[in-house]
């Protein structure tokens, strides 16, 4: 944090393929070495995997509920090709919105000197900032899968966000659990 002026904030380019900051932000995230373009692949792929898998659930669910019963949607589709691509990508925008809105902290704790003695301070933490813990959460708790490639890790991770579980929501936890035992220090925020 500097001392004399708040840092400017660079602007993200979206990325080219769903025109979106928070994908482009999300491979920023996942890149290393300057590789952009590994980056991109990664998770562009993941990001499929992660909407094909959570269709399969749906469909599932649709089947278990409908047995026996009329089939869901009818055959003949009368939507057009760019539209039904525009659809795609909103759902894969929605879906990485929605695991990182779940693995994204509201409180953290912030370290405070105060007359001699340290103490661990909750803080609300602001949307920007708890996106970008959101994704380098999901990126640390993905390298640290065991599935082959990164993109089936990154994928799996996503999933269990998306879902409410797995290590980058049980991180979100533990820094919300170390915040409320913290508590009794909120007032030396400033």
């Amino acid at each position: 944090m500097p001392r004399r002026k708040a840092a400017i904030k660079r602007e993200v380019l979206p990325d080219p393929l769903y025109i979106s900051e928070q994908v482009a932000k999300f491979i920023n995230v996942v890149m290393r070495a300057g590789k952009k373009s590994i980056a991109e692949k990664i998770v562009y792929s993941a990001l499929q995997m992660v909407t094909d898998r959570l269709k399969k659930d749906h469909k599932r669910d649709d089947e278990d509920d409908d047995r026996g019963g009329k089939g869901g949607k009818s055959g003949g589709a009368t939507t057009s090709k760019p539209k039904a691509h525009t659809q795609k990508h909103e759902d894969v925008l929605e879906t990485l919105k929605k695991a990182l809105d779940n693995v994204a902290p509201t409180v953290e704790v912030k370290s405070r000197r105060v007359g001699g003695a340290t103490y661990q301070v909750p803080i609300e933490v602001a949307i920007d900032r708890g996106h970008a813990l959101a994704m380098r959460w999901v990126v640390q708790a993905a390298k640290s899968r065991s599935e082959k490639t990164m993109a089936l890790r990154l994928a799996g991770e996503l999933h269990e966000a998306y879902m409410g579980r797995g290590a980058s929501v049980k991180t979100r936890d533990d820094v919300h659990r170390m915040a409320k035992a913290n508590q009794a220090f909120a007032h030396y925020r400033w």
